[in-house]
């Protein structure tokens, strides 16, 4: 999963970097995978440059001249880093201005003392689904991640009881709830009525995000228990503070970003005019980027000042807090850049020619193509984008509820599988500090648990309306 910049650019991806049939493409694309896998697992490379040596193996595979490959590398690599890269640093600043002035310790210590024990996986998936609402996924986990942490090592829980439920409430509400860009993107496609799918999209992702967060939680603790990584853990202050900021404070400034983007997305709902002056203010303070700055210097004040920082330890504290995720950034702009290599490839056009002849019903004709175009090319958004460009014809005799049951099915679809070609598989893996076989078990199974149960509660709705 990436920003809406990113995957735009690659959803209008210009000609295929190479000629290669379907058959030759599709070995490609399969070699290229395992050849990431295999760097990583097997010969212990890093990340970063096994996926920088798969997307030149994949290229090679499919036939396609070294120079395009390269070319539509670095391309995906520079967007990724464009869109994702500076989200990251922004919430990595606001992560350090937290935890240096005791402003994640009062959140943590507020969150422990109100929900603790059995409570605190729902707890999470709560607090990460209002968060993940307006929020990309990017956004949210950046934000999220220091508590998650935090909470995982002071209430002494394992790392995935706590970090999945939060992870699935910020999926769950990227892949089927307006006004994200996929589920935008295909209600427009299919001329669904935007209040209805929203409406049945929250019906849908309830339940859903109950049974991929705190309940598959429960296995996923069992599977890989793991602490949290204690690089990733915003340490205590290093001096006693005299004072640290209030909770309200606190929760505020977290949540600056929220309430900016999502008023962004209901002035763009209501008022729906590109030359409406309140428009283009909300476009502008709304905007991802807008709206983590803003939150950064708000925290200057009301957490490090509030803490009695100096401007001198203002300064320390942000550039301290840059350190520890250049290789970050550098893995998830490198699986960036084996997704474009894989678009620009022409993998998505082959996805769309198989099944062009499969003669099954609309609803899981949607979500299988949406699931063959993820797992293809990694970006949530452009199998979205694809899928219901396929199946919009069908949407034209729909009902105004089976229209919008399409949209939620074609999202549904978009998150099935997130393997090593997502910049969000790696993003993950990552910030909670786990290989690759780990990742997979977690975050792979959670995003596959969302995509097939929200099928099935799709389905059922289709029956009763």
């Amino acid at each position: 999963m990436t920003s809406l910049s990113v995957e735009m650019l690659a959803a209008d991806a210009v000609e295929p970097i190479t000629s290669a049939g379907n058959a030759q493409l599709g070995i490609a694309v399969l070699a290229g995978i395992a050849v990431i896998v295999l760097l990583i697992t097997k010969f212990r490379l890093h990340a970063f440059l096994a996926l920088t040596i798969g997307s030149l193996a994949l290229g090679s595979f499919a036939g396609a001249a070294p120079a395009k490959t390269i070319a539509s590398f670095t391309a995906g690599l520079g967007s990724t880093v464009a869109g994702v890269g500076v989200l990251i640093a922004l919430g990595a600043i606001l992560g350090k201005l937290l935890a240096d002035s005791g402003g994640a310790d009062q959140i943590v210590d507020t969150i422990l003392a109100k929900a603790g024990g059995r409570a605190m996986p729902w707890a999470m998936v709560l607090i990460a689904s209002i968060i993940g609402l307006p929020l990309f996924f990017e956004v949210g986990i950046v934000l999220l991640i220091p508590v998650v942490l935090l909470v995982a090592k002071r209430g002494n829980y394992s790392l995935m009881r706590i970090g999945i439920p939060a992870l699935a409430g910020l999926s769950v509400m990227h892949g089927l709830i307006p006004p994200h860009p996929g589920p935008l993107v295909a209600i427009d496609a299919l001329g669904a009525n935007l209040g209805v799918t929203l409406a049945l999209g929250v019906l849908v992702a309830i339940p859903t995000v109950i049974i991929a967060g705190p309940v598959f939680s429960r296995y996923a603790a069992r599977w890989v228990d793991i602490e949290a990584p204690e690089k990733m853990i915003p340490q205590r202050p290093s001096e006693d503070l005299e004072r640290r900021p209030s909770f309200g404070a606190t929760l505020a400034t977290i949540l600056l970003p929220v309430v900016l983007m999502l008023a962004k997305a209901l002035v763009d709902i209501v008022v729906d005019n590109p030359e409406n002056h309140v428009q283009r203010v909300t476009d502008v303070i709304g905007s991802p980027l807008i709206a983590l700055l803003a939150a950064v210097i708000v925290g200057m004040f009301t957490l490090g000042r509030a803490a009695g920082f100096s401007k001198g330890r203002l300064s320390v504290t942000v550039e301290k807090s840059l350190a520890p995720i250049a290789g970050v950034l550098l893995i998830v702009g490198a699986g960036g850049g084996f997704k474009q290599t894989l678009i620009d490839a022409g993998v998505g056009q082959m996805i769309l020619d198989f099944s062009k002849d499969w003669s099954i019903p609309a609803l899981l004709l949607g979500w299988l193509i949406a699931v063959a175009i993820r797992l293809a090319t990694g970006s949530a958004t452009v199998a979205t984008i694809s899928a219901a460009g396929l199946v919009a014809p069908l949407a034209a005799d729909m009902s105004t509820s089976h229209a919008a049951l399409l949209v939620l099915a074609v999202g549904a679809g978009s998150l099935f599988f997130s393997h090593v070609n997502d910049a969000g598989f790696w993003l993950v893996k990552e910030y909670f500090g786990m290989s690759v076989g780990q990742t997979v078990k977690t975050w792979s199974v959670m995003e596959t648990i969302i995509s097939v149960v929200s099928l099935g509660f799709i389905l059922l709705l289709s029956l009763v309306l």
